[in-house]
Formats: C-alpha cells, sequence, structure tokens
C-alpha cells in the first residue's frame, strides 16, 4: 500500500456533499489512494469553504457551476439517497465516473435509471460490508473445494423493519431501515449470491425475521433485532460443508472447523494437532498501525481503493456495482411489501 503523497499518477475527483460522514470517514481515506481532491461542493456554501480550504481545493455552491468549471476524473457523492439518482445522472451525462454512498437509491427503478446513464463510465456504490477484511476473509475460506457448498446464512443486526412498507416505498420515505437495510444485505448478497425469494415475518412487539432463498439453493435468515445502535450486536454466521464461519461485529472472524469426536468414547474437546477447533482472526490493538484502524476494519479504504483502480484500468466492478445495487434495492423493496408472504425476485 502507499500514501497519497507517494503516488505519481493521481485522478481529480471532486467531494458533493461535505457532510460529517464524508469528513468523518471518506475524507482521510483520501490519504491513502492515488487521488488528488480538486473541490468540494456542497449546499451549505460555509461548509463547502472550510472544507476546501481545508484541503486545498476550490469551493462549489452547485454542481452545474462545479462541473462547467473543473476539469476531474470522477467524483463522490454522500449526500441522502433521494438525491443520488439525480446527481448520479448529472455526473454520467457530463462524462465523469461516479462513487456513491449508500443506499444508491429509494426504489429499485432508479438504479435502473442510472444505469442506462452509466455507458462507459464506472459506476459503484459504498457498500463498505462487503470490502471489510472480516467478510473478504469469510469469502477465501468458503471459495475452498472442501467447503462447500454455502448451506445457509444466519444474521443479527439491530434495526426496525416498519410496518407502513407500501407507503415508505411510495412516498421515498427515509428511515432507519431505509438507511441501514444495505448493511446487513449487502453482506448477505455478496456471500450468499443472487436472492430468489424474500419474506419477512413480524413480531408483535417489534423486531422481525427475513428468511431468504438463494438460487444457489442456500437459505438466508436474518433476524431483524430492533436493538439501540449504542450497543451493537451484528453477527453473521455461514455455514458450509462441514465447516462454520462466523463475524462478530464486524471485527472478529471465527472460523470453526469441527473436532474429531466419538460420542461416548471421546474424553478431550481439544484433541492433538492444528487441523480441527477454531481459528480466530482479529485487530491486535497494541501498534499504531494501519489495519486496527475504523478506516481499514470497516471497508472504506478497500472500496475506495476498488473504485478508484477501476477508473484508472477502465473496468467496471465486479462487486459494489449498480447491478449489484439493483438486486439489493429489490431484495430490500421486498422485506417491506411481503407481510408473510413470499416475494418471487427472480
Amino acid at each position: 500500500m502507499s500514501y497519497q503523497r507517494e503516488f505519481e499518477k493521481k485522478l481529480n475527483i471532486a467531494l458533493i456533499g461535505a457532510g460529517s460522514h464524508a469528513y468523518r470517514n471518506l475524507l482521510p481515506a483520501l490519504n491513502f489512494l492515488p487521488v488528488k481532491l480538486r473541490a468540494v461542493c456542497d449546499i451549505n456554501t460555509e461548509l463547502a469553504d472550510k472544507t476546501a480550504e481545508q484541503y486545498g481545493a476550490k469551493s462549489y455552491g452547485d454542481t452545474q457551476e462545479l462541473f462547467s468549471h473543473e476539469e476531474l476524473d470522477a467524483v463522490m457523492i454522500c449526500v441522502s439517497p433521494q438525491l443520488h439518482p439525480e446527481l448520479t445522472c448529472e455526473a454520467l451525462d457530463a462524462g465523469l465516473n461516479v462513487w456513491m454512498e449508500k443506499p444508491p437509491a429509494m426504489r429499485a427503478f432508479e438504479v435502473e435509471e442510472m444505469i442506462r446513464h452509466r455507458k462507459d463510465r464506472v459506476v459503484m456504490v459504498g457498500f463498505k460490508k462487503v470490502f471489510m477484511p472480516a467478510t473478504r476473509k469469510v469469502m477465501e475460506i468458503l471459495s475452498h473445494e472442501e467447503c462447500l457448498p454455502l448451506k445457509s446464512i444466519l444474521g443479527e443486526f439491530g434495526l426496525n423493519i416498519p410496518e407502513n412498507g407500501e407507503e415508505v416505498l411510495r412516498e421515498r420515505q427515509m428511515n432507519g431501515w431505509a438507511g441501514g437495510a444495505c448493511h446487513p444485505l449487502s453482506l448477505m448478497l455478496a456471500i450468499g449470491g443472487q436472492v430468489e425469494a424474500v419474506m419477512t415475518h413480524r413480531s408483535k412487539h417489534g423486531g422481525a425475521v427475513c428468511l431468504f432463498t438463494y438460487e444457489s439453493g442456500a437459505v438466508g435468515n436474518l433476524h431483524v433485532s430492533d436493538s439501540p445502535m449504542s450497543q451493537p450486536i451484528e453477527r453473521f454466521e455461514f455455514f458450509g460443508n462441514g465447516c462454520r464461519v462466523a463475524i462478530d461485529n464486524s471485527k472478529r472472524v471465527t472460523f470453526k472447523k469441527g473436532i474429531s469426536f466419538s460420542y461416548g468414547a471421546g474424553t478431550t474437546f481439544a484433541p492433538e494437532g492444528l487441523d480441527s477447533g477454531a481459528t480466530v482472526w482479529e485487530p491486535q490493538n497494541c501498534l499504531a498501525s494501519l489495519e486496527t484502524k475504523m478506516l481499514f476494519t470497516q471497508g472504506f479504504y478497500n472500496e475506495l481503493k476498488c473504485f478508484f483502480d477501476c477508473v484508472m484500468s477502465g473496468e467496471q466492478p465486479t462487486e459494489g456495482s449498480l447491478e449489484f445495487a439493483l438486486d439489493l434495492m429489490k431484495v430490500y423493496e421486498a422485506t417491506l411489501i411481503s407481510e408473510d408472504n413470499w416475494v418471487k425476485l427472480t
């Protein structure tokens, strides 16, 4: 890995939307990427001015002025998802490559509109959980022949699914599920593959279970626990052939290989050798190294690196693409309208 100051070739980029998330998570990640921030654009011109000054960039209050005055390779869009489709299509029509924060839109048909405007430009959505080191490790483990096929996925995530799903979709309402569902859904789609059908079953007292059937034949169960975000209880477990892999709170991966077992005759839970039992990976926060920092553990660096690498090579991303975003939005919509009925997607 290189630092920004070490790259010889850099892309000229602009940031559209200079709010708290962009300032806290996206701009710091640029220190490790081959880019030059040329401009910051925000309808809050005072915020745009202060941010641009800090990074030695120019400031703009609207995108039309930005696109007419700056020669850019790409833009990063970090605003309300209700504005993503309009701003993305505008940037694409201006010939720019686009990275946008999740969620990509409020409805699936809006993603289809972005696909129509894309042409040969690179477009990617920031589904950070797809790019977390923990997720990449699970993908690596489950790529081994002896671990296949993937049989099922069990997820636990602290959100609440609104009951008025039809109204939420019709009016393009922003709520916790609209903003946060893409986190568990993107992870479960990235590893499980394309979803065939969805059903949501609600508790009478809050919380729900979303069931998925995958085209691969696997099944998924997402337990929506309606728990406070101040007490994160994210957990995902993946069941393969004779093995299990779990991700706890994004930063702990446990690979359970099982042990030699003889019912009624075994005398130890820790038999000899290193080929059985469990292996654990987690950050060791004892050094001032990069891999323990949130920018890396949460996937921000990896997703942005993937985008800028694709822009430089002229290739579309295989992960985080608009096609992936479209599949995810269809699953999201199905979770809202299911009401104890299977909703077929393919």
